[in-house]
């Protein structure tokens, strides 16, 4: 005889999940509005953020200082001082090998762009010259009736330039003060939270503060990987420029999917025009193999490993963080993920019940009665 449906306990079962619907919606709608007010903060929150994955990469640096002696101003000005060298320097090393073989570029991009047309020009394209001539007539008519939106282009280009320097500037500051007066912060956030927050949310800042360390470290890793392995391909290829190509490949690893697409694009190109269309191919195979391999396996594990975080994990949240907000999302999506984490952990710790522990002779064998 089959069952008969209860009314009571379909009763109960609906109201447990209308109130638990009630209660997703809610904290869904508090999570819309946070991100909404921090989308109106972004002018702010964007230099924070830059500040505080320079200030993880650069912390290990200032706390040795620290331990030597070294007051909290100076070694805190002495890494940021270190730090602008160092970015100086990269830029140093990428642009003064590629100033000083400028010309010797020059004339392979020309030599390119007529192998190009020789190789159009025969089968199985058998483009003419007076075609190509054709062609370029239209793109320079094209060129010049949009010389007005070109023109806001490049005003918008140069904004985007002030912005992302001021943006640069504040976060160098942001990046100061964080070094300097760092270890101060919890014990003053300790002293303005009341109650169980002020235990609380210390512990969770403390354990965000590790977990960001680590994804940054753990970024660095990678883009070392890359840089070894590609700059490894380059030089076997014959390639010229392979350490400012490898140092470029290193730096764009910090931005996921574009830095990886411009690093990759640029070696191909000279390639192209210092060594010819095969070697070319060859790079880009290289490229592709080695960005497969660390976008598929070496990041996915060792941040998976150092987040506390699965490997599908992380490919889904740099997945929906590319979709919901392009390159930023996609740099911020597996920090924000492990973050979450975090909190998460932290919540089911606080919440989950206390082990039973068995009183004195609980549980334990006892000796028959001799009699």
């Amino acid at each position: 005889m089959s069952a008969i449906l209860s009314s009571v306990r379909a009763a109960a079962a609906l109201r447990t999940s209308a109130r638990v619907s009630a209660e997703v919606l809610v904290v869904a709608v508090m999570a819309a509005a946070t991100l909404w007010v921090l989308s109106r903060m972004w002018s702010v929150v964007w230099p924070l953020i830059i500040a505080l994955f320079l200030t993880t990469l650069t912390w290990p640096l200032a706390a040795f200082l620290r331990r030597r002696g070294w007051r909290p101003a100076p070694a805190a000005s002495a890494v940021t001082v270190l730090s602008l060298l160092t970015a100086a320097g990269t830029v140093a090393l990428i642009a003064v090998p590629v100033a000083s073989q400028s010309g010797e570029l020059a004339d392979g991009v020309t030599e390119g762009i007529q192998r190009l047309r020789e190789w159009a020009a025969g089968p199985p394209l058998n483009i003419g010259d007076d075609q190509i001539t054709g062609a370029t007539d239209v793109a320079m008519d094209r060129l010049q009736n949009s010389v007005g939106s070109a023109v806001s282009t490049v005003a918008t280009g140069v904004g985007t330039v002030f912005s992302g320097l001021v943006t640069a500037v504040l976060a160098l500051f942001l990046m100061f003060f964080f070094l300097k007066d760092g270890p101060r912060f919890l014990p003053w956030l300790t002293r303005q939270l009341p109650g169980r927050l002020a235990t609380d949310v210390p512990a969770v800042a403390a354990r965000s503060w590790e977990t960001l360390g680590s994804f940054v470290r753990s970024q660095a890793f990678v883009g070392l990987l890359d840089a070894v392995f590609i700059g490894l391909g380059l030089w076997i290829v014959g390639v010229p420029l392979v350490l400012p190509l490898a140092v470029l490949t290193f730096v764009s690893a910090f931005v996921p999917i574009v830095g990886a697409l411009f690093a990759g694009l640029v070696a191909v190109l000279i390639a192209l025009v210092s060594n010819g269309p095969t070697d070319a191919l060859i790079v880009l195979a290289i490229i592709v193999a080695v960005q497969q391999l660390e976008g598929n396996v070496f990041q996915p594990m060792i941040q998976s490993r150092s987040l506390g975080l699965h490997a599908a994990v992380v490919l889904l949240a740099v997945t929906l963080g590319g979709s919901l907000a392009g390159v930023v999302g996609s740099l911020l999506a597996v920090p924000v993920a492990a973050l979450i984490a975090v909190v998460w952990n932290y919540l089911r710790e606080q919440l989950s019940e206390p082990a039973h522990e068995p009183e004195t002779g609980e549980g334990l064998p006892t000796a028959p009665d001799p009699a």
